[in-house]
């Protein structure tokens, strides 16, 4: 069953949504050639803890860390390290806090410094799609219909859509139904309604859909070694449409 929140949930995950949206706005000012992962990790982690949250995903299934780091290659929870950034790579962070009894979850991908024009554009591509997916969230609409119009616009730009992992709904626990695929048949699945809140996050490849996990089991990788990109944000389904929670400046 789909949890519907009130009016006094929702005001606290605006709240919420607000400062994890300004910690993620550090972390991006950080984000050059030559610092670490895990130098981005403790800048998340104090920034978490000095605005009275705790971290979602830290502990989480035995999680380490506070932020997932995926570089290039790597889709989603990569696992932060002494690994340095280089000139080109390209990296998606992850972060999630709980405050006040709720979680709010946002992710975004940058390139390090100068990236190929292609690479560019999966990260334009990507970015816009979750715009595009937030637009058909709309009451009334099906969770399938998201995924549906996510599949076609990014495999109309040559890209692929990752099946195999997908958005969620959020609140109390970090991972609550109901689970959005990024790709699916439209007018099917559960109908949108108002106070749903969900995590939308379309993960594109620029090769093949499938993945394996990496070497640490914790992180998921494109099969063929080709670049991924993902961004997500926390929305939530008002009758005045859809409001996102994390967006940034």
């Amino acid at each position: 069953m789909i949890p519907i929140k009130s009016e006094k949930e929702i005001q606290i995950m605006t709240e919420n949504g607000k400062i994890l949206a300004s910690i993620m706005e550090e972390l991006k000012k950080r984000v050059e050639p030559g610092i670490s992962t895990q130098e981005l990790n403790r800048v998340a982690e104090t920034l978490i803890l000095n605005s009275g949250g705790k971290p979602s995903f830290k502990g989480y299934e035995g999680f380490p860390t506070t932020l997932c780091t995926s570089i290039n290659e790597e889709i989603v929870h990569g696992v932060p390290s002494e690994r340095k950034l280089k000139q080109g790579d390209i990296l998606s962070l992850d972060i999630g806090m709980k405050l006040n009894g709720f979680h709010v979850d946002m992710a975004i991908t940058l390139p390090v410094g100068e990236v190929d024009p292609e690479v560019k554009r999966l990260v334009r591509i990507t970015k816009k799609v979750l715009k595009i997916g937030i637009k058909k969230t709309k009451i009334g609409n099906t969770i399938n219909d998201i995924g549906n119009t996510i599949q076609r616009y990014v495999e109309s730009q040559g890209f692929n859509v990752v099946r195999d992992l997908c958005g969620h709904g959020i609140g109390k626990e970090l991972h609550e139904e109901p689970k959005i695929l990024n790709y699916g048949k439209r007018h099917t699945g559960f109908k949108i309604k108002q106070g749903m809140v969900f995590c939308l996050e379309p993960m594109v490849t620029m090769g093949d859909w499938k993945i394996k996990k990496t070497k640490d089991g914790f992180g998921y990788e494109t099969t063929d070694g080709s670049l991924s990109a993902h961004f997500e944000h926390t929305i939530v389904v008002t009758k005045h449409g859809v409001k996102v929670l994390t967006e940034m400046c």
